[in-house]
C-alpha cells in the first residue's frame, strides 16, 4: 500500500491521513448511492421514452425524487418474516448482496492524483496490490447473497431461483475470470490503479484495442449475465418464478435487494471502464486548478455510456430461455474465451508461438463444434437417453383424448395395452 499511494509514503498514518481516508470513504459511499438513486430515475425515463410512455414525473422535477419516494415508502412498510424461513439466513442474505457491490467501487480509479494540505493522494479509496482479484471475489459473493435468500425463504419458487442462480455463476464466472487475465498478461499487474496507468496515451493503448476487441465483448455478456440483467434475468423471471429469489421479501430488504441491482450494474460498468477502456484517462485541457476535475468527468462520461447500453437491453432484448443461457455459457463463451486467452499469451512470447497457438485453436475447435453437433444429433435420435428438452411425458392415450376433443370418450383396454407397450419401448 506505501509504494501504491503516495498518501502512505509520508510519515506513515497521521491523524491528517486518517481524516483523508475516512472522508474518501464517506465520499465514496455519498456518490455511489446518489449514483444508484439516479440510475435508476434513469433507466424508467429511457425505458419510458423507448416505449413511447412518460414515466415518473410527479414527485420532483422530471420526477427525480421518485426513487427517494419509493425508499421512504419500503422503509416504512411493514417486514415480514415467513414462518417457514430460515431467520437468520433470511436476514443476512441482502447484505451479501449490497457489501461487495460497494467493495467493488472502493478499488476503481476514478480520477488522478489530489494534492490537499499538502497531502497528495489518489482518488481512489483503496489500492491493493491484487485489486482486480477482490473484484472477481466480491462478485462471488454477491451471487451467495442471492443463493442464501432463495435458500432460506422456505418456499419452492425462490429455492428454484437460487439453483439457477448458482449454476448461472459457475457457468459464467469462468469466462469471467479468463477475460480478466487476457487483461492481466498485457499490463502485468493485478493493480487497478497500474492497469490503468498502462492503457495511458492515445485510445489505441486501451485494452480494448491491444486485446483485440474480443475479450471485452465476452467480458460484456459474462457480466451481463453475473449481474442478472436482460437477457439474462432468469434467476428473477416473474412470469415463471413470480418474483425469483427476493418473492418472500417485504419492505427494507427488498429495496436492498433492488438497490444491490442498480448498485452492481454501475459497479461493474465502472469495471468495464478500468479494463477496456483506460478508467479516468482522456483528453486534458491546460486549465489551472481544475486538470484534476476532467479524468472524473471522462469516467463518469464513460460509466453513464455502459449504463444506458445496459438500460437499451433491458428495452430491447426478449428474456433467454435457461438452456439457452447454459449452452451459451458453456459451449460458447468457455471456449472462446480460453481460446482468445491463449492466442494473446502466445502473442506476447513471438509470433512463432502465436501462429502454433493459433493452429491449436483451430484444430480444438473444430473438435469441440463435431462433437457438440455429433451430441445433438444423439439428442435428437429414437434412441435417445433423454427425452427432447420442452417434450411432456404425457401418456399416448391422454395426448390423443386432448387432440381428439371427444368428450365422451372413455379408456378401453386397448388404450391401456398400447400405453404398456410405449412405456416398454421406452
Amino acid at each position: 500500500m506505501t509504494a501504491a499511494d503516495p498518501l502512505f509514503s509520508g510519515s506513515g498514518l497521521t491523524l491528517a491521513v486518517f481524516l483523508i481516508v475516512l472522508i474518501k470513504v464517506v465520499v465514496a459511499f455519498a456518490v455511489l448511492m446518489g449514483a444508484v438513486t439516479m440510475m435508476i430515475w434513469f433507466e424508467r425515463k429511457a425505458i419510458s421514452d423507448m416505449q413511447s410512455r412518460i414515466g415518473p414525473n410527479r414527485v420532483g422535477p422530471w420526477g427525480l425524487l421518485q426513487t427517494l419516494a419509493d425508499g421512504i415508502k419500503l422503509f416504512f412498510k411493514e417486514d415480514l418474516i415467513p414462518a417457514e424461513s430460515d431467520r437468520f439466513v433470511f436476514k443476512l442474505a441482502p447484505y451479501l448482496v449490497v457489501v461487495p457491490a460497494f467493495l467493488i467501487f472502493a478499488v476503481i480509479p476514478v480520477g488522478g492524483m489530489v494534492t490537499i494540505a499538502h497531502h497528495t493522494f489518489q482518488l481512489q479509496v483503496a489500492d491493493p496490490p491484487m485489486g482486480i482479484l477482490l473484484v472477481l471475489a466480491c462478485s462471488g459473493i454477491a451471487v451467495y447473497g442471492v443463493m442464501l435468500a432463495g435458500w432460506a425463504s422456505g418456499s419452492k419458487y425462490p429455492l428454484m431461483s437460487s439453483v439457477r442462480a448458482s449454476a448461472q455463476m459457475v457457468s459464467y464466472e469462468a469466462a469471467l475470470g479468463m477475460n480478466v487475465v487476457t487483461v492481466l498478461l498485457l499490463c502485468n499487474s493485478l493493480s487497478t490503479r497500474d492497469i490503468v496507468n498502462a492503457q495511458g496515451g492515445a485510445f489505441w493503448h486501451w485494452n480494448l484495442i491491444r486485446t483485440g476487441i474480443v475479450p471485452f465483448v465476452l467480458f460484456l455478456i459474462a457480466a451481463t449475465a453475473e449481474l442478472n440483467r436482460p437477457p439474462f434475468d432468469v434467476v428473477e423471471a416473474d412470469s415463471e418464478l413470480v418474483g425469483g429469489f427476493n418473492t418472500e421479501y417485504s419492505s427494507i430488504r427488498f429495496a436492498l435487494f433492488y438497490l444491490a441491482e442498480f448498485m452492481n450494474t454501475i459497479t461493474m460498468s465502472a469495471v468495464m471502464v478500468t479494463l477496456f477502456f483506460g478508467g479516468p484517462a482522456g483528453p486534458i485541457p491546460n486549465i489551472p486548478h481544475l486538470r484534476w476535475v476532467f479524468p472524473i468527468l471522462w469516467f463518469t462520461a464513460k460509466v453513464v455510456a455502459f449504463c444506458f447500453m445496459y438500460i437499451w437491453f433491458r428495452a430491447a432484448l426478449p428474456r433467454m430461455r435457461y438452456d439457452q443461457l447454459m449452452d451459451l455459457g458453456w459451449k460458447k463463451l468457455i471456449p472462446l474465451s480460453l481460446a482468445w486467452m491463449l492466442l494473446v499469451a502466445a502473442a506476447i512470447i513471438s509470433w512463432r508461438w502465436a501462429l502454433v497457438a493459433l493452429a491449436a485453436v483451430v484444430l480444438g475447435w473444430s473438435g469441440l463444434t463435431w462433437a457438440f453437433e455429433l451430441g445433438a444429433e444423439r439428442e435428437l435420435a429414437d434412441d435417445a437417453v433423454l427425452p427432447t428438452i420442452g417434450q411432456r411425458p404425457l401418456p399416448g392415450w391422454e395426448l390423443r383424448h386432448i387432440t381428439d376433443g371427444d368428450e365422451d370418450w372413455e379408456m378401453d383396454e386397448s388404450d391401456e395395452d398400447a400405453d404398456s407397450d410405449e412405456e416398454v419401448e421406452a
